[in-house]
């Protein structure tokens, strides 16, 4: 055995903090995002929201004229040694990075073509809602299936899986348990990343080697001295890992960003009023997606600051903290830009896939999946996925959160492909058209569904009926 020493080239994805921001931004709803940029309005002195704007098209042209993606951009030039910083040059050229909400777009039809207030109340989803409609595009088997709803099903409204469950399902399936941990760990990378852990140390664990799976201190800590971090037992942490302190203390903060409970996002009840993110606007024959910008905060940088800049007012260290608020501010408006024109790729790419539904209704719905999309727009599923949550179009059909869109496939007689979501608005019509005496029950809807050229399983049509909230007809029958 010898000790070399030697040089290695490797490549590795790095979560910078503006990657991270734009990961952050894309995946917010639209009051959620109104919200951030009320705050970094509030902390950055160097943003500002003005009523009367620079345009932003230039920059909007640049950004629309490459792909978009969540990666590290260029740096720019305010990442030089300050001393040798041409500030009025670095004033000028960042002035441009101003956002003004609708100013890429031209509003086409007037008031009418908006949706009314009852068009605009939605139930809110659950976690079980959420996590239900990922199954559905997930490629398990019907015993796996089974076995996952049920799994689903006893998930805690904060994300967990209580302890023994997994055993539980087994028995109840009839299956081995080896069987059943693939499909929860099929679970476990649904959205939210953590979701389906059976305690703290899972739901983490699962987050971490999802988000920095290079960061193995970042791992260490939590599989073995979560206990010792509670408790601040450095010297502990350290003598076993054999790391320095500032090594550990990065990884906690890196820790402190994860999620102890995934699914409190989902824990909100009632109604919420939406405003959609983006409308779908039919002119003479072709659908215009046009992004809803009205009511977010506008953008600029401030001329006060601008003034004492070129104006050379500013010392060294006042230098220094411009400088670092202008980059911040240049990063929120770029990530800015990034997601709203990534809302709009997405759903121009929907549009594209499901204009017979734009045209006729739920019946032409076509079956869709997350990678269909990625493929058509040359972006990553999980970005289509974060896109697609709490994001609502507005479509001559209505209003639908834009998720609604991806339906797994079923093949009717004919050799067809039909949307499991027109399969379901088919049962609720049948529904709402039987005798109240004598209701339907889950096979005669299935013999319908047959005779129609929708051949599927009883128990398929009793999960859609469930899905639908529709009681099963013993209890819809009226004695009277």
């Amino acid at each position: 055995m010898q000790l070399k020493q030697y040089l290695k080239m490797s490549q590795q994805l790095v979560m910078t903090p503006q990657l991270q921001q734009a990961i952050r931004l894309l995946q917010l709803s639209r009051a959620e995002l109104s919200e951030t940029i009320q705050e970094e309005l509030l902390e950055n002195p160097v943003l500002e929201d003005g009523d009367e704007m620079q345009s932003v098209q230039s920059v909007s042209d640049d950004i629309d004229a490459t792909p978009i993606r969540l990666e590290e951009p260029q740096q720019p030039a305010a990442d030089r040694d300050p001393t040798e910083m041409n500030w009025e040059e670095f004033v000028e050229k960042y002035n441009q990075y101003s956002y003004t909400p609708g100013s890429g777009g031209v509003r086409y039809g007037g008031d009418d073509d908006m949706p009314t207030l009852e068009q605009t109340l939605a139930s809110t989803e659950t976690l079980a809602d959420h996590l239900d409609w990922q199954l559905g595009l997930a490629l398990l088997t019907d015993e796996e299936r089974l076995a996952a709803e049920e799994i689903i099903g006893n998930i805690d409204p904060h994300g967990y899986l209580p302890p023994g469950t997994l055993e539980q399902v087994a028995k109840d399936r009839g299956m081995e348990l080896d069987e059943v941990e693939p499909v929860l760990e099929v679970i476990q990378g649904f959205d939210p990343i953590g979701v389906g852990a059976r305690d703290l140390r899972e739901c983490l664990m699962i987050q971490a080697k999802h988000h920095y799976p290079d960061e193995d201190i970042v791992i260490a800590l939590i599989d073995r001295h979560l206990g010792n971090l509670e408790k601040r037992d450095e010297q502990t942490i350290i003598r076993d890992l054999e790391c320095p302190a500032e090594y550990i203390a990065e990884a906690y903060e890196v820790i402190r960003t994860l999620d102890p409970k995934p699914g409190r996002n989902f824990m909100s009840e009632g109604a919420q009023y939406i405003t959609p993110d983006v409308y779908v606007l039919k002119v003479s024959d072709e659908y215009v997606v046009q992004l809803n910008e009205d009511g977010l905060p506008k953008l600029k940088i401030s001329n006060v600051y601008q003034s004492q800049i070129q104006g050379g007012s500013a010392n060294q260290k006042e230098k220094d903290f411009i400088q670092e608020k202008f980059r911040s501010a240049v990063w929120l408006i770029r990530s800015i830009h990034q997601r709203q024109n990534t809302i709009r790729k997405v759903t121009e790419s929907i549009v594209r896939f499901q204009r017979e539904f734009l045209d006729t209704g739920v019946s032409k719905l076509r079956p869709l999946i997350l990678r269909d999309v990625a493929d058509d727009i040359g972006m990553h599923e999980s970005t289509i996925s974060r896109v697609t949550t709490n994001k609502y179009v507005h479509t001559p059909q209505g209003i639908f959160e834009l998720k609604y869109f991806f339906n797994s496939r079923i093949t009717n007689s004919q050799g067809g492909d039909l949307a499991s979501e027109s399969v379901k608005q088919r049962i609720k019509k049948l529904v709402s058209e039987e005798n109240p005496k004598k209701p339907l029950s889950d096979q005669k809807l299935c013999n319908i569904l047959a005779d129609e050229g929708t051949k599927i399983a009883r128990r398929t049509v009793a999960k859609y009926r469930e899905m639908l909230r529709i009681p099963p007809s013993s209890k819809r029958k009226q004695m009277f």
